[in-house]
């Protein structure tokens, strides 16, 4: 898991350009709130957004939530004056950067000196903001693994669907004609395995990308159910009705985490010398070893992130 384990079942989208609603998810239950001055926010009001969101962030009210601001891509005019204004401005209040449309690990390296040295001229624990990386195009995927490992700020891997989709010409699926016997998520697997196996082999969280029709619940969930079975932390959220949806996909089922609390349990008992030093031994009808612990380590951690209570526990047994 990632190396700060923050909840990101639900990655809450919000335009900077409109403080309506950037005062509404201050209400919303969504893990994450990230406050966009990309993709969500006019040229034009690009100057505009940043204030609003420094005013947004230092008047507080996201307690409990990851706050990140999604800057431009550097490719752009405006990256370096949203990095600045936003940081300087409430760096404080800042968890972390989201930086769209990573291509190289350079790109992250420049953000990662840009942070620092924001950071030191305006009294900041250095380092403490982190770095959120968009894959959405053929290229960030090609170098994904150089991206995750760019900086210790880098807290997790994105997918950006529809840029990526956009980038690689895949006509079908961005004006929604599919061939017959054609399954959409043929064609996102090797994508999301490329950006989990790079996310999970430097200890990054990944994260799935927008569900884009926001009034199909049944639809968002058989999406985000295809990247939490292969091992996602969360997914992005469009609407207010998305959020309930991602948090009930990407955390444990109640049982599950209740097994894995009692497996981590009874495998710390059974292998101190109290409990006989065994490495191998019965839960119930379960055989548990410390590959039975690992895996369970997985899900408690996201159970706990998400901030579930266990409801059995593990009795030791009579000696």
């Amino acid at each position: 898991m990632s190396q700060q384990l923050r909840s990101r079942r639900s990655n809450l989208a919000v335009p900077g350009s409109s403080p309506k609603m950037l005062e509404k998810a201050k209400g919303l239950p969504a893990d994450q709130v990230f406050m966009d001055i990309e993709d969500a926010v006019a040229p034009i009001a690009k100057p505009d957004a940043r204030k609003n969101i420094v005013a947004a962030l230092n008047e507080g009210g996201y307690e409990g939530k990851v706050r990140s601001v999604r800057v431009n891509d550097w490719t752009t005019q405006w990256t370096y004056a949203d990095v600045v204004e936003v940081v300087e401005g409430a760096g404080a209040n800042l968890d972390c950067i989201m930086l769209p449309k990573v291509q190289t690990a350079d790109q992250v390296v420049a953000l990662d000196l840009l942070l620092t040295q924001i950071e030191k001229s305006n009294g900041l624990e250095v380092g403490r903001i982190g770095i959120e990386a968009q894959i959405e195009n053929a290229k960030g995927l090609i170098n994904v693994d150089a991206i995750a490992q760019a900086s210790p700020r880098v807290e997790t891997i994105i997918f950006g669907p529809a840029d990526f989709m956009a980038s690689i010409n895949m006509k079908s699926l961005v004006v929604g004609e599919q061939p017959p016997g054609y399954d959409v998520g043929d064609a996102y697997h090797y994508i999301l395995m490329r950006i989990l196996m790079a996310a999970r082999a430097y200890d990054k969280q990944a994260i799935d990308g927008p569900y884009l029709a926001i009034k199909d619940l049944e639809g968002y969930k058989r999406v985000a159910g295809r990247s939490a079975a292969l091992g996602f932390d969360g997914k992005w959220v469009l609407h207010p009705d998305q959020v309930a949806a991602a948090n009930e996909v990407y955390s444990p089922r109640q049982d599950d985490y209740d097994h894995a609390e009692l497996i981590l349990d009874a495998y710390d008992y059974y292998t101190s010398a109290a409990g006989g030093a065994r490495g191998a031994v019965m839960l119930g009808d379960e055989m548990i070893d410390e590959a039975s612990r690992k895996m369970a380590l997985v899900v408690s951690a996201k159970g706990r992130a998400a901030g579930m209570s266990r409801t059995k526990t593990f009795e030791k047994p009579e000696a």
